[in-house]
Formats: structure tokens, sequence, C-alpha cells
């Protein structure tokens, strides 16, 4: 059992070091990055290239043992395992491009970036769990800033790759490979478990605004710098400066536990070690008070009748949610308690949400591995800006997804899962927009894209924990991860891939199949994108009628305008 630090600071020091880790774990995004030297150095053609985008998308998301792993150990050996990953996949990657080691094997290679990239699952594993338990109210928010500073994490290599590494590939891969690891070191104590509140009051909700707003500051900042670094020519000095004011930005959350610190709250009532969620004297003592009751109300639908109890009331509510209190009776959890992975495999609403999830991430991550490509087949030269206007989006998608569906749950209890079918539909018109290369049309549609692109993860992890309880979040977050990888297989390696290396084919002779040419013109990906839409037209359907079956869930959860957090079950 892990040991809970109390206190009102640490869980946001944890989240402001969370931030830093967040960053690191982007590290997968950049691929685009040097995915051209790899294509060059090591004569891959785009097939290749694309398995390798494949290889990236696995290690990203396949986060199983990360995920039962936090269930066991400390976040800080969590980190530990991500930091080794990073170092060894991206220190063979970076000694293969520079041939200090030639002639290395595709598979190996093809291995050595799904280690590589498998350091994002266990570092954002480590955070994503420990901060969603350490503000569990909160988990919309909570999600939505980790989950956008991953996403604005590309921005933020990419100022370094093209400012300080002068856009060398060759340092880059260097940089990741020591980078990640002093990061990780540097922030493994900070980032613990926590005794959470049970409820959120005005402070938090402020300081969740401010970590909000400095994160779109320092957005707003890598979009403008990386545009004004790549038109103009700046000197080191004026790029280090540059560099070190993003560094000030991404310290902004440690704001937060200073702040605290030089003005502390006056203690009141409502902090009292009773009312956290992480003490299990107080749910004790109103276990032999309540008992009888809790046992004979087995059915979510009779809740509603504590709405109006006072604070004693709210723990029998927990206690009934929890297993802990029918151990004689055993029984299976209802939809926003806790369960175990063979509990939630089995049911409709899970592969529902793990299909529509796959179809949002697994389609827009076509668009990310193949961004360079797609940028040179419609005449763009230089893709650093595309890269760096998905990042952006994609960032607004992920902390404005987890802002705007925690505002409709708690005040329509509208399921967060609209938010998908709104995107997806936005997205479906976006791959139109791609197959028929509409003139003058690219860095919106990239833009658009990234946004709904970063909808989709920032909606899916809370809802994870809403609809199936965070005792096994680790590991069903995880396992619906897969969805990332597995759509890049099917739609980026094994359908762009081929239609892109076949039409390149036709334009520069049968021959040159396989020496890596280059595709330009619309036909490159026409039809890829053709099947792209079909695809996100039956994700439309399946999550309109996820959102229909779900809706009873969040309106048991959130009646009154605030979340009910089902207690977790020590036995489950």
């Amino acid at each position: 059992m892990l040991t809970l630090k109390g206190g009102s600071r640490p869980p946001w020091v944890g989240l402001g070091a969370a931030v830093w880790v967040q960053i690191a774990s982007g590290n997968t995004f950049t691929f685009p990055l040097y995915s051209h030297s790899l294509k060059s150095v090591l004569g891959f053609n785009q097939r290749q290239l694309t398995l390798l985008g494949v290889a990236n998308d696995i290690g990203e998301n396949v986060g199983l043992i990360p995920g039962l792993a936090c269930n066991k150990f400390p976040p800080w050996l969590i980190l530990c395992v991500g930091s080794l990953a990073s170092f060894l996949g991206y220190g063979l990657l970076w000694l293969a491009v520079t041939q200090t080691l030639p002639n290395l094997p595709y598979l190996l290679l093809w291995f050595a970036l799904v280690i590589a990239s498998n350091s994002s699952a266990w570092l954002t594993t480590a955070v994503l769990v420990t901060n969603m338990r350490n503000f569990p109210v909160s988990r919309g928010k909570v999600a939505g800033i980790l989950k956008g500073y991953g996403g604005l994490s590309a921005a933020v290599f990419t100022e370094i790759y093209s400012i300080v590494l002068h856009s060398s590939s060759t340092k880059f891969l260097l940089f990741l490979a020591i980078g990640i690891p002093v990061v990780c070191f540097s922030m493994m104590f900070l980032v613990r478990p926590c005794t959470p509140a049970s409820d959120e009051d005005s402070t938090a909700n402020c300081h969740f605004i401010f970590i909000q707003v400095s994160s779109v500051v320092l957005g707003l900042y890598l979009l403008v710098t990386t545009i004004f670094g790549n038109a103009l020519q700046l000197s080191d000095t004026v790029s280090y400066i540059l560099v070190a004011v993003m560094i000030l930005l991404l310290m902004a959350p440690i704001a937060v536990p200073i702040k605290m610190t030089l003005f502390p709250k006056r203690a009141s009532n409502s902090d009292s070690p009773d009312q956290r969620l992480g003490s299990s004297d107080s749910l004790v003592q109103g276990r032999d008070e309540k008992i009888e009751p809790l046992l004979a109300s087995s059915s979510a639908g009779n809740l509603g009748g504590f709405n109006d109890q006072d604070d004693s009331s709210e723990v029998a509510m927990l206690l009934a949610l929890g297993e802990g209190a029918v151990k004689q009776k055993k029984r299976r959890p209802k939809r926003g308690e806790d369960f175990k992975f063979t509990e939630a495999i089995i049911k409709a609403d899970f592969w529902l949400l793990f299909l529509v999830y796959f179809v949002g991430v697994g389609t827009g991550v076509t668009v990310l591995n193949n961004l360079a490509q797609i940028g040179i087949a419609q005449g763009e030269e230089d893709t650093t800006i595309l890269l760096s206007i998905f990042s952006f989006c994609n960032f607004v998608g992920r902390l404005g997804g987890g802002v705007v569906s925690e505002h409709f749950v708690r005040t329509k209890t509208i399921p967060r899962t609209a938010w998908m079918t709104c995107t997806q539909i936005i997205m479906l018109i976006v791959y139109l927009l791609f197959a028929f290369a509409v003139k003058g049309a690219l860095y919106p549609a990239i833009a658009f894209l990234g946004v709904c692109y970063g909808v989709q993860v920032s909606i899916m992890i809370p809802t994870v924990s809403e609809l199936f309880g965070l005792k096994h979040f680790g590991v069903l977050s995880n396992f619906m991860a897969v969805g990332n990888p597995l759509g890049a297989l099917l739609f980026s390696a094994l359908l762009a891939g081929y239609i892109y290396d076949n039409e390149a084919a036709k334009q520069h002779g049968i021959n040159l199949f396989a020496s890596g040419a280059a595709c330009v013109g619309a036909n490159c990906f026409k039809l890829t994108f053709f099947i792209l839409a079909g695809v996100c037209a039956a994700g439309i359907i399946l999550s309109i009628i996820l959102t229909m079956r779900i809706r009873p869930v969040y309106q048991m959860l959130y009646a009154g305008g605030s979340f009910r957090l089902p207690q977790t079950s020590s036995s489950h």
C-alpha cells in the first residue's frame, strides 16, 4: 500500500512537477522531426518509415504493464523505468543515424523505437494516475491540463530542435536520450500520492484557472517564436533568451504551491482529516451506524434519497457505492463504481468507448505520422510550422476538451462523449478537404484536426474513470490507449504507406517503388482520406449510441451540479 502525503500543498507540488514530466512524455510527437533523417541516411522507403511510425505509436500507447505497476510501486520507480527506456531507445537510434553503429538491422531499429516511445507510457501513467487520484473531484480539469501540456510538448521540442539545435536530427536524438532522464530524475520525488480533498473550493478553482491560463500563454508563445524562428535568422543570444523564457513559463504551475506557502489558508472545519477521502477513519466510524440501511440499498437508482442528507449521509452513500460495505454479498459493480479489468471488458460501454476512441485517434495519428509527406505532397517544403500548428491546436483541444466537458457535465449532465461526437464530425469534413486538396485549406485543416485530435484524448481519460472507477484506472485507460497504435497500424502503415508508395511508383517508374521516392500531388493521399472519412462516419454513429447509453450514469454522478465520488473498495 502506497503511503499518502498529507497536507494541501503536496498535490499542487506534484501537479507542477507532473507538467515537466508530461512535457518529456510527449517525445513521441517528435517523430516527424527526425523521420526524414531515418529515411535519407538509412535509405528507407515510405512504407518502412510508416512502419517505424507504427512502432512509435505502439510504444507510446501500449501501457498495460505501467498500468499494473502503478498500483504496486511508487511513482518514482515508474519514472525510473521510463527514463531508462528513453535512454536506451533513443540512444540506439542516435548511434544508427550518426553511423557510429552502421548497418543495424531494420527490425532492431524498429524495436529500439518501440522501447524509446514506451517511455512515454511509463511517464504518462505515473503522473496521470497519481494526479487523478490526488484530485478525484476535478479529474476533468486535471486530465485536460496534463494532456494539454503533453500535446504542447511537440511545440516545446520543436522550439529546442529549430532554435537551440539548429534543426539537427542527430543532436535532437541525443537530446532525447539524455534530456528526458534528467527531467525525470529531477522531478521523480515530487510526484507522489497525497491525501485528496473530498470537495473543490473556490481557491482550488482559481488555482486550476491560473495553470490553464499559463499553459495557454505558453502555447501562444511557442507558436509565435517557432514561426519567427523559421522566418528570421536569430543570433545565438536571442535564441537562448527565447528558450529561457519558455522554461520560466513551464515553471508557472509551481507558483501555486509557492503562493500557498507564502499566504497559507486558515484552517477550517472543511479541511479536517475526517473529510479527506484518503482518511479511512471517518469511513470506519460511519460503518457501524449506517451498515444496515446501506446493505438494503443495492441500486444506484436509490441514491437519490441521499441528496438532501448531511455529511454523515454522504459518507453512507460512499459506503453504499463501495464493495467494502457488502462483503457478505458479492455483486458485480455498477457503472460509476470501481471495476476490475476483467469486469470492465465484458461491458458494452467499454468496447463502445474503445471503438469511438480508436476512430478518433487512429485516423488522427495517421495524419500526424505522415505530416511531413502530406505537406510536401501539397507543395510545402518546410513542415516544422505544420507540426507547430498541429501541436498548439492539439494542446488547445486537450485543455479545452477537459474544461468544456467539465462545465457541461456539471451544469447540464451532458456526457463527455458528446464532444467526441462533435469533433469527429469536424474531422470527417477535414479529411474531405485533404482528399480534394482544397487550395489554401492545408493550414486551417491541420489546425482543426489538431484541436479535434486533442479532444479525443482529454475526453477518454475522465470518461474511463467516471464509468469504471479510479481503482484500476491505470490499466483501463492504457488499454483504451491501444486504439492509437492499432489505428496507426491499420490506417497509416497498411493503408497510407502502401497507397503513397504505389502513387510514387506511378510518378517515377515501377522500378523506383522501393527506393524512397517522394510523391507529389493530391493523389498521394486522396484514397486514404476518403477511407478515413468513411471510418469517421462510423465512429460518429457509435459515439451517439454511447452517449445515449451513459447519460443516466452522468445524471446520477453529477446530480445537483457536483460529482458524487464512489468509494474505492479495498477488496476490489
